[in-house]
């Protein structure tokens, strides 16, 4: 496929674009900074016009896309205004996918957030391990863009039910050189955040790229992380200490991942294959 890549200059973004390549695809970077040259296009998000235009072709770029994959945004709260954040970013979303549907593309792959389930978790998840089968929790502007974006991506399929939306709720990012800190042992409390969650970037390309190749017609979001934890600590430990009162389901599992990634599994294909672990 010919993939339009938004953010493809961020953390995530870079992994993406390599991996996707790798796998045999053509890819059409697009972000607001990056190397000049073949395969990359400038472009503000925010403004609908380069959005649709540089979806539709670009001079001897490319003539158009298969697909798109929506990695751009503020990527995280904290970083800019919430107002800031909340104007870039819904609107960057809106102005792609509008863009995507106006122009013919039925395959859309974007970033969602582990942050819709309730994170920073200082009130309590339903239950844990953590699926997608609860409502949206969000805690910041952030998380509530995200949970904005997750309604948009379903009413855009219900006009177009042709259309392949999936929401990808990344864990954490990491690369290799970000194990160096790991695991956070010392203070169950330091990563309960996010139930002590991460994905290896390696990972979150697999994702996308199952998604990609697997994701049916319709709207779905999947949870996005590794198969383990941050901790060498067992789930069990942790658990009653930082969440003595919220229900368990089913074997916690040593220090399997507590962000469950079975629907990913069993609907993408999708399985992690990178670890922390590995570079101890």
């Amino acid at each position: 496929m010919r993939i339009a890549l938004t953010g493809s200059s961020g953390k995530l973004g870079t992994v993406v674009a390599r991996e996707l390549r790798a796998a045999g695809h053509e890819v059409i970077g697009l972000d607001v900074r990056g190397e000049r040259g073949p395969g990359f296009v400038q472009v503000e998000l925010t403004d609908y016009g380069q959005v649709i235009d540089a979806l539709a072709g670009v001079n001897d770029q490319h003539d158009g896309v298969d697909a798109l994959v929506h990695l751009g945004a503020v990527p995280a709260p904290g970083i800019r205004s919430d107002v800031a954040t909340f104007h870039n970013n819904m609107t960057s979303t809106f102005n792609v996918f509008w863009a995507a549907v106006r122009l013919g593309i039925r395959r859309i792959v974007y970033a969602s957030s582990e942050t819709v389930l309730g994170l920073p978790f200082d009130v309590d998840p339903p239950y844990i391990p953590v699926d997608e089968e609860y409502a949206p929790r969000p805690e910041s502007v952030y998380s509530l863009v995200k949970v904005l974006e997750e309604h948009l991506a379903g009413e855009l399929v219900r006009w177009h039910p042709e259309l392949s939306i999936t929401a990808l709720r990344f864990s954490n990012v990491m690369v290799p050189e970000d194990y160096v800190e790991f695991p956070f042992d010392a203070d169950a409390r330091t990563r309960k955040w996010n139930l002590w969650g991460y994905i290896d970037a390696r990972d979150g390309a697999q994702a996308v790229q199952r998604a990609l190749e697997n994701a049916p017609a319709g709207f779905d979001r999947f949870i996005i992380a590794a198969a383990d934890t941050v901790m060498t600590r067992p789930n069990s430990e942790l658990v009653a200490e930082v969440f003595p009162n919220v229900e368990t389901r089913g074997d916690l599992g040593g220090t399997d991942t507590l962000l469950s990634i079975e629907k990913a599994r069993r609907v993408l294909g999708f399985e992690p294959r990178h670890s922390w672990r590995d570079h101890r």
